[in-house]
């Protein structure tokens, strides 16, 4: 699902991001991604997401090698991951559905699918009641919870999920990750990029520990240990 091979990030200056990094997510994985900060976490996302391309090395997603992915096919692929922020990063000026409708609106969809779907992925993560709803109306775990709504609404194969949990508080922090967990039984593959010690633990899932730009630990159920 998710190959990296050989993966370098060198920055001007040649500050290296990522240093030769091997790894392999399989389809319907739950892996969550930790390490202290400068630990290359944040490069990595950018470069799944294509928003930056590696140095050095090759990145496949589903097959497809995205290392030097031209610009006019980066919305088809982040059709196919859905992504989320630590700081949501919602339209202020919409609503909650609208938010999820917009997602589908810029893609074509239909007035009817659109409405369905809305609808669905609102029932989804428990955000009916915040449908007609502006972000400022919302705490910060509804808030989220509709961005990890309009993150699937093209019902992407991988789930990026970066820092996901950063602002908000241990009862909105438990209820995202059950969500996120929720969804990845239904087979969507999903990325977990944290410093939260106590969800990786909890989650006894997979972990990658990043450790100055490499691979230090990869842990098939494993723990938060740095």
């Amino acid at each position: 699902m998710i190959r990296l091979d050989a993966v370098s990030k060198i920055y001007p200056g040649d500050v290296a991001a990522l240093s030769n990094v091997h790894l392999h997510i399989g389809a319907g994985e739950f892996v969550s991604i930790v390490g202290q900060s400068g630990t290359g976490k944040t490069t990595l996302v950018k470069l799944l997401i294509a928003e930056e391309s590696p140095t050095h090395g090759k990145i496949e997603i589903g097959g497809w090698d995205i290392s030097k992915i031209r610009q006019g096919d980066v919305p088809l692929l982040r059709r196919q991951m859905g992504v989320i922020f630590q700081d949501f990063k919602l339209l202020p000026n919409k609503t909650g559905a609208e938010n999820i409708a917009f997602a589908l609106e810029v893609a074509g969809e239909k007035r009817a699918h659109i409405q369905l779907a809305v609808k669905q992925l609102l029932e989804l993560v428990g955000m009916q009641h915040a449908a007609d709803r502006f972000p400022h109306q919302m705490s910060g775990g509804e808030q989220q919870r509709v961005a990890i709504a309009r993150a699937l609404a093209h019902k992407p194969k991988i789930l990026v999920a970066d820092e996901p949990t950063g602002n908000l508080d241990t009862l909105s922090t438990e209820e995202v990750i059950r969500i996120l967990k929720k969804i990845n039984e239904f087979g969507t593959t999903v990325l977990l990029v944290t410093h939260n010690r106590d969800v990786v633990n909890g989650l006894q899932r997979r972990v990658v520990t990043l450790d100055k730009g490499r691979v230090l630990h990869d842990q098939k159920t494993g723990k938060y240990v740095i």
